[in-house]
């Protein structure tokens, strides 16, 4: 499974900050927005990703008060990134590695999504989903023989 495979079922709706944007107005838009992260883009370049954690922590180094405080200075200006012909277990190894929740999908210099753990976490439980009622179907087809190695032999069906 690709990182495509999720912005596909997701959809691109997108959220962005300026870094000179008071943070303020960012985490209200986080919060009317009820989502966890926005991508801070400046003259069209990513420049780093604003989460609910960066948040947190400029609001303790500031005493609680997010004040005056712009997004550049709460904003985690390395953010990982990943592009749609990623591997779902590498962005799984990348965002437990580097402790992320959120991860800019980039196709060069354009933004082409965001995907989040709960993301990662959902495509593979619904991918498990599905192999698990193959199997089961697979399972409940099997022919029936004379054979111990037909299921339900050894039940003495």
């Amino acid at each position: 499974m690709k990182v495509s495979d999720i912005l596909r079922v997701k959809g691109n709706t997108l959220y962005t900050a300026h870094p000179a944007e008071p943070l303020a107005d960012a985490v209200r838009v986080m919060s009317e927005r009820d989502i966890g992260s926005l991508v801070v883009m400046e003259h069209g370049d990513l420049v780093g990703m604003l989460t609910f954690r960066e948040v947190i922590q400029a609001l303790v180094r500031n005493g609680g008060a997010v004040g005056t405080m712009l997004v550049r200075t709460a904003m985690d200006d390395h953010p990982l990134t990943c592009t749609n012909a990623t591997d779902m277990d590498e962005v799984r190894r990348m965002m437990l590695e580097r402790h992320a929740r959120y991860m800019p999908v980039m196709d060069n210099r354009m933004l082409m999504g965001v995907i989040s753990f709960y993301d990662v976490a959902k495509a593979v439980v619904d991918s498990q989903n599905f192999e698990n009622k193959m199997l089961k179907a697979y399972i409940r087809d099997w022919p029936e023989g004379e054979d111990s190695d037909t299921p339900g032999a050894a039940a003495g069906k």
